[in-house]
């Protein structure tokens, strides 16, 4: 008999809405790819059928022979598959199986085949008023292991997933982003849930009209769209220019070269002529520019292999050898030939690190008295605590990075190792374990391409992006991906519901979240009895705690569209909406109606504008109870 998954769909009656039943037992696969966009399971049999005033509707998904589908004696062995979404991607399956050639009902239409014999192994046609979606095997134990975009098929058939995330962070750098429309992107981060963007600041180190004039349409583009904007500082790369007018600080590798090590250009930080150079033209580009924020990210040494490849191990830049020399009495470029040397020369530069982050930190802190109140920090560091080698491998130790991150009240962004990229997306509920709960964290997802034998993609993509993405954010409270032009255009769509915070359903139309999160609701709706003011009409965005909720007849008069920043309450108003939020930057916020004055902890102030025409306001960082008076609202309380 055929597998048989029924997905229901129920457009009016939001908990009953994108669940599914397996029937019979299936394998984990589908539940992993289920629980990574949301869907509830439910235990009830035969496939659910609710007929409502708006409309109802099942997806069946069949697997192998079915009705309507019929296995041929011709049989393939399947390997490697193309996929409609994205033909040019390299689909490979760790195992290969034979499989029959299937016939297909005419109106089939298919979404994968087998790449040489173009065999279907993924499909979907309407039948009966009923919508099937086929697929020639089963998904594998992980439920990415084969089909990487039936996700995306779902949801081309109509089966979106329902709840929504908008807490992303992503890097961006420009120069793989050359001419373009930052009103775009910028639109388009923010409807995957992207909330700040860390650019790449080297390359703005030094001043240049034309990289200026880049740099403020990109953050004003970001800002309009609710989307913070954060300097990303990699030092010990500092820009190009400064790498080439200072040959004489160019930090050096274990075989004396200059340390440039993939794309990063390494100087010596621990060269007080060079620091001081690097602070003066850091200080110049953040107080020149609009940031929200800073991010120190990366800030120890070279490499992955460790003392075993000298060509790249740092520092033995001449500071750094004078002063080891002085300490133990031998050049620290002995350690490769005397391996009984070389464990206290590692102490030696995990402390250094420490120094230099120590330093770097304070230098950024004093920069932030500088900016506007709410200037924000975030510090990238490699984790050493689910690959314990990092340590000794990098110079990198958590143990010390930790209080220095509540020190200067700097968020700590932990970035999983390369050493780890293919252990999938569980691996991120283990990193968790290994952090206290009290620090201010999250964590950083590497979507590159792999140096491991990885399957199906070299670069995560589909069901495994969806899964990093959503254990990743059950784990942490903020997820940040590297990097934003990484993403591959069919993911996008998806990265909000991988990122959302599933909800426990109570019952009914009855939901209990620990974390904010996003309901699919079209139209307007009441939460616990009342009309709910913060939805664009699409997404309600709803804050920790209990609720009902239920379609309602009409939008209170303001509503607040989008809100960058942690929402605690929202209240409907007469003359206008009032709530409360907290966040570590300032908040934007975005309204549904022209704004005449806001209260701020029940103080009136001129609304600070970001973007008037679409009602973009900035609000200040920390935790705030906010008043907003429509501009016929007058004075009514």
């Amino acid at each position: 008999m055929p597998r048989l998954i029924n997905l229901l769909w129920v457009l009016s009656l939001p908990a009953l809405a994108n669940t599914y039943r397996l029937d019979p037992a299936d394998t984990p696969g589908f539940r992993e790819l289920f629980l990574s966009l949301g869907f509830h399971e439910v235990q009830i049999s035969p496939v659910i059928a609710v007929q409502n005033a708006r409309s109802a509707a099942a997806l069946q998904i069949l697997q192998g022979a079915a009705p309507g589908v019929t296995a041929g004696e011709k049989r393939v062995k399947v390997r490697s598959a193309v996929d409609a979404l994205r033909p040019s991607l390299e689909i490979v399956w760790q195992h290969e199986e034979t499989l029959p050639v299937y016939s297909l009902p005419p109106n089939a239409k298919v979404h994968t085949w087998e790449r040489w014999t173009q065999a279907p192994l993924v499909a979907s046609w309407k039948q009966d008023r009923q919508t099937f979606l086929w697929i020639a095997t089963s998904l594998g134990e992980h439920g990415y292991e084969k089909f990487p975009y039936l996700a995306q098929a779902m949801v081309e058939l109509g089966f979106a997933p329902p709840y929504r995330g908008r807490d992303l962070w992503a890097f961006f750098d420009s120069g793989y982003r050359a001419r373009v429309d930052f009103d775009y992107l910028a639109a388009q981060w923010r409807r995957a849930g992207i909330a700040a963007l860390h650019v790449a600041s080297w390359h703005y180190f030094e001043a240049d009209a034309e990289k200026s004039k880049e740099l403020e349409q990109l953050i004003q583009a970001c800002h309009r769209q609710r989307i913070l904007v954060y300097a990303w500082i990699e030092l010990p790369h500092v820009s190009e220019r400064f790498w080439q007018q200072h040959p004489e600080w160019r930090e050096k590798t274990g075989n004396g070269q200059d340390a440039q090590l993939d794309w990063r250009k390494l100087v010596n930080l621990h060269d007080p002529n060079c620091a001081t150079a690097v602070a003066a033209g850091l200080n110049q580009m953040l107080t020149r520019f609009d940031w929200d924020g800073a991010n120190l990210a990366e800030l120890y040494f070279e490499s992955l292999e460790g003392v075993a490849n000298p060509a790249r191990f740092t520092p033995m830049n001449a500071t750094v050898r004078k002063e080891y020399a002085s300490l133990k009495g031998h050049d620290p470029v002995t350690i490769f030939t005397n391996p009984e040397r070389v464990q206290a020369f590692l102490d030696y530069r995990a402390a250094l690190a420490t120094k230099l982050q120590t330093e770097w930190l304070e230098r950024l802190a004093a920069i932030r008295k500088l900016k506007p109140a709410g200037f924000d920090l975030t510090w990238t560091h490699i984790d050493d605590r689910f690959d314990t080698r990092m340590r000794d491998l990098l110079g990198a130790d958590s143990s010390r990075a930790l209080p220095l991150a509540k020190h200067y009240a700097a968020t700590f962004l932990i970035e999983d190792p390369a050493t780890v990229w293919n252990l999938g997306p569980r691996r991120y509920v283990e990193i968790a374990k290994r952090y206290p709960r009290d620090a201010r964290l999250a964590i950083d997802l590497n979507i590159v391409e792999r140096y491991q034998d990885v399957y199906p993609t070299k670069q995560q993509t589909g069901a495994e992006l969806f899964g990093l993405i959503h254990h990743a954010a059950q784990s942490f409270p903020r997820v940040a991906l590297y990097f934003e032009k990484s993403i591959l255009p069919p993911d996008y769509p998806l990265l909000s519901s991988a990122a959302a915070i599933k909800p426990k359903r109570l019952g009914v139309n009855h939901y209990e979240a620990s974390r904010p999160f996003g309901l699919a609701h079209p139209g307007a709706l009441t939460v616990n009895g009342e009309p709910w003011p913060v939805t664009d009409g699409e997404i309600a965005w709803l804050p920790a705690g209990k609720y009902a909720i239920a379609p309602a007849t009409r939008q209170p008069d303001l509503r607040i569209l989008d809100l960058n920043a942690e929402l605690i309450l929202a209240v409907a108003r007469r003359d206008g909406v009032e709530f409360e939020y907290r966040s570590t930057a300032r908040a934007l916020a975005q309204f549904s109606a022209p704004i005449a004055w806001l209260e701020i902890d029940g103080k009136r102030v001129t609304p600070e504008w970001i973007d008037q025409p679409t009602q973009v306001i900035s609000l200040p960082a920390g935790q705030h109870r906010i008043r907003a008076i429509m501009q016929n609202g007058g004075g009514r309380s």
